[in-house]
């Protein structure tokens, strides 16, 4: 993996297109650059708005939108949160990493538990203990997303945003580039007037789509479907003797029992475990693959009872299309979801403040009206730095989840302190990591090795069953 690392990481000034490669000619770089010339203009030639500040409507109240929201508001933007359900608990492993905590000050007290033991078990149950190099003060975090989204949308509302609890429905779109306003339809359930929310409407000089995976704001501006995995997790309240061995410690499940092109998890929260599973490949068996989690981890959680069951879509690569005009989409609305590791809360947070800032940034802190070329800024800027991280990704899963045999590979490479090294650096910081040429080598022939000796027991154990 850190050999695959280092090679991909001299490519992250390529153009990243979901996980697929753009072409990579001079010439149509070159016209790229051009025609994104022509778009990005300077805040002090953009018109200036008289007596009222930029108003950007955030759509969607999780990290993403959280994160946007608050940027926008410190930075002197009008901000307005629209977010559906205040105390939405997605499905979501909920594992954050250490530098998120820094970048984006997040209390300790709303990290349930400090992971720094990962246990990976294969398709034949061979577990290997990873977190041997992690230094004294490293771990990774683990949250219940209704208490961090939360956390999230309250810091923007002492920012200054205003947060609506209600459901986006549609809007309507003004000329492109004329510098006419959009206008918003939503229903708003803080008022009582109605069970089924009061129609409003509102108008609004930018867009964030922050609504995740079932984006209505992708709809609106015909950003493209993408391919999606399903997660399905149960919380699961386990007797105070078990919770201990998971005090520390989070475990990863392998096999095509637990899924076919993914893995199954057990996840610390503060007073229980989030057991869960996902799969792109054969979304109607996920309920079978749930029980095999639950099967491969039933020593570990017998007695518990299901507290809570949660299901959701989770994006396989970003849209086609991720901004139009003086609309943008953030996290999961723009597909920001890693291949391999599922990962998708930092990048949904991180995106939404580097939108905002484009924002915010643009619009001269609010006085100036922006154009597309200002939120193109943005994601030129997001690609260029995390495209190593999900291409990277995306050939691990290929390389490794294509078969039982592939992720017995993948399981006993992970024993290997230097892996454990690479991986844990990749993930805490949010970098694609170099590694050292000699052990990369190393890991090179080993990695081979290991694929290899897992197709020799595959084709072992074909035969004795035969």
């Amino acid at each position: 993996m850190a050999a695959i690392s280092s090679a991909m990481a001299a490519g992250q000034n390529s153009d990243f297109l979901g996980l697929r490669l753009a072409s990579t000619s001079s010439e149509a770089r070159n016209a790229n650059r051009r025609r994104l010339s022509r778009q990005i203009r300077a805040s002090k030639s953009s018109p200036r708005l008289s007596g009222r500040p930029l108003r950007v409507a955030v759509i969607g109240g999780g990290p993403a939108g959280g994160a946007a929201a608050e940027t926008l508001a410190k930075g002197g933007v009008e901000t307005v949160l629209i977010e559906r359900k205040l105390d939405n608990s997605k499905p979501c492993g909920g594992a954050i990493p250490l530098c998120m905590v820094g970048e984006f000050d997040l209390p300790l007290d709303i990290i349930d538990r400090k992971v720094t033991k990962m246990k990976m078990i294969s398709p034949s149950n061979v577990a290997v203990d990873i977190g041997r190099t992690l230094k004294p003060h490293e771990y990774i975090g683990m949250v219940r997303r209704e208490v961090l989204d939360a956390y999230l949308r309250d810091r923007a509302a002492e920012a200054g945003a205003t947060v609506v609890n209600g459901l986006f429905l549609k809007m309507d779109s003004p000329p492109a580039g004329s510098g006419e306003r959009y206008k918003i339809y939503y229903n708003e359930y803080n008022s009582k007037k109605s069970a089924t929310g009061e129609k409003k409407e509102m108008e609004v000089d930018a867009v964030i789509g922050a609504d995740g995976a079932n984006s209505r704001v992708a709809k609106e501006i015909g950003a493209g479907d993408y391919e999606y995995a399903i997660a399905f997790q149960e919380r699961v309240k386990i007797p105070e003797a078990k919770m201990e061995y998971y005090k520390d410690r989070a475990e990863m499940y392998v096999g095509d029992d637990v899924s076919p092109d993914f893995y199954g998890w057990v996840f610390p929260k503060c007073d229980h475990v989030a057991v869960g599973t996902g799969t792109v490949t054969h979304k109607s068996d996920i309920k079978r693959f749930q029980a095999a989690t639950r099967l491969r981890a039933c020593d570990k959680i017998a007695g518990g009872k299901i507290i809570r069951v949660e299901a959701h879509p989770i994006p396989e690569h970003p849209r086609p299309r991720r901004v139009l005009d003086r609309v943008a989409l953030v996290g999961d609305a723009a597909g920001y979801v890693t291949k391999c590791s599922g990962e998708g809360i930092y990048f949904a947070a991180k995106s939404g403040r580097m939108c905002a800032e484009a924002i915010v940034e643009g619009s001269a802190k609010g006085t100036r009206m922006i154009d597309e070329g200002d939120l193109r800024i943005y994601l030129e800027k997001f690609d260029k730095t995390y495209w190593p991280t999900y291409k990277v990704l995306d050939v691990l899963q290929k390389v490794f989840y294509r078969s039982n045999s592939a992720r017995e590979a993948f399981v006993e490479m992970c024993a290997d302190d230097y892996v454990q090294k690479m991986t844990f650096d990749s993930y805490l910081y949010k970098r694609v990591v170099p590694g050292n040429p000699l052990d990369d080598l190393k890991l090179a022939i080993n990695t081979i090795g290991s694929l290899v000796r897992s197709s020799a027991l595959r084709r072992e154990m074909a035969k004795i069953t035969a």
